[in-house]
């Protein structure tokens, strides 16, 4: 229903954010790796949504990043897991850490997070299985170099998410030029 809200950050008090969108403000519960990352109090902001209507309540919960709110999608369609034991996850871990512990099957790192118990450990990592790939959530800037870093940058502003670019980024040489490797991941991207 709410996808994306763009506005002025009206207060922050761990883990809402209150968010005033043309004088209409926004309460959104964020993770905190979204929360650290936002701008000062009266600064400009776009936070991805997700909207949860319940019988008692009614919830929008924000995230800087689509792999977040998706992870977080992935997250709440598992039995047992509410929005809230969700945002503890991608608050405890992020995206990469919990990709890495479900490809590694690492039940003791989600443990670790409050809320999250062995057997519930262990049903994220068989329901999360296969679908969380290894590098999902790796930011542009986690590329080995500036060239990298700014051919997987070219390929977002052309419209694919970081996920496409870091899989075309994986085919391409280490040394490559970047308007060389920009030609080649389109290329790859559209086979």
């Amino acid at each position: 229903m709410i996808g994306r809200l763009t506005g002025v950050i009206a207060e922050k008090s761990p883990p809402q954010v209150l968010l005033d969108v043309g004088g209409v403000g926004y309460e959104l519960d964020v993770p905190m790796s979204s929360f650290y990352n936002l701008p000062a109090i009266g600064e400009r902001c776009t936070l991805l949504t997700h909207f949860v209507v319940r019988e008692d309540a009614q919830q929008l919960f924000g995230f800087a990043s689509a792999e977040e709110r998706s992870t977080f999608r992935l997250l709440v369609r598992i039995s047992g897991v509410g929005p809230r034991t969700a945002l503890a996850i991608l608050s405890g871990l992020s995206v990469a850490e919990l990709s890495g512990a479900v490809s590694r099957q690492e039940s003791g790192r989600l443990v670790k997070v409050p809320g999250i118990g062995k057997k519930t450990a262990e049903r994220l990592l068989l329901e999360l299985k296969g679908k969380l790939a290894p590098d999902l959530g790796l930011p542009a800037c986690a590329a080995a170099s500036d060239a990298q870093a700014d051919i997987v940058q070219a390929l977002v502003a052309l419209g694919y998410n970081e996920r496409e670019a870091a899989q075309a980024l994986k085919a391409l040489p280490v040394d490559i030029g970047v308007s060389d490797g920009i030609k080649q991941a389109l290329k790859s991207l559209n086979r």
